[in-house]
């Protein structure tokens, strides 16, 4: 719609691409065949993600002139909204993805996650996936020094950005991993990175080959921390 600062929708709502999706999930099953991982997920099936960053970012992009407290409460209202949709699937297979925004900004306007955690937590998700690499966030971890994880929560902290092309040494995605598993319990933390690396047409900031560095950092690096946590 002209003029408008954000979009909407003018038609009834339809979904389109079922075979494209089945085509998307039958490759990744046959990759999985061949590399054998311990779990496989995409944001629309078997492990359902939930990508949710808005819950956080319009803080900064849309609701600059509320209070913190306004702020959380259309945060708690969206929660709840989630937790309507998603009523009756198998919460163990559902994850919640909310950030920051992927974008290489300042940052100094997000809302704290020791302001936000508390309705986060509420969602009826196996897992909650937080920005944890970016530089504006990363001391957050000690949010969890004094708030505890539901005992079937896994946390699923960025430990590699997803905005600049420095490829993270493995021992310091070991380092990031380990300092949290050891707040919130080993089994409860599973590695990943801090959003998308192509989160929007034209928004690619890291090269594709750093890309895979990145990737191979986290995997070794999380090889690290298994070995220093068993």
């Amino acid at each position: 719609m002209a003029g408008s600062d954000f979009p909407v929708c003018l038609e009834p709502i339809a979904y389109i691409g079922a075979e494209e999706v089945q085509r998307d999930i039958e490759n990744l099953q046959l990759a999985s065949q061949e590399s054998r991982p311990a779990e496989a997920f995409m944001t629309a099936a078997l492990v359902l993600q939930l990508d949710a960053p808005d819950l956080v970012i319009e803080s900064h992009r849309k609701f600059q002139d509320l209070s913190t407290d306004e702020f959380l409460a259309i945060v708690a209202l969206h929660i709840e909204a989630i937790n309507q949709a998603i009523g009756g699937l198998p919460r163990q297979q559902i994850r919640l993805h909310v950030c920051w925004g992927n974008g290489p900004r300042p940052h100094t306007t997000d809302i704290p996650l020791r302001d936000i955690i508390h309705i986060l937590l509420r969602a009826r998700v196996g897992a909650l996936s937080i920005e944890a690499s970016n530089p504006r966030h990363e001391h957050e971890w000690r949010v969890f020094e004094s708030v505890k994880l539901p005992d079937d929560l896994l946390i699923i902290p960025g430990v590699i950005d997803s905005t600049t092309n420095y490829v993270e040494h493995p021992e310091l995605v070991a380092e990031r991993i380990v300092r949290l598993a050891r707040l919130v319990g080993r089994t409860n933390v599973l590695a990943g990175s801090d959003c998308g690396f192509g989160t929007g047409a034209g928004r690619g900031w890291v090269a594709p080959s750093v890309v895979w560095a990145k990737l191979r950092s986290l995997a070794e690096g999380a090889q690290l921390a298994s070995q220093a946590l068993w």
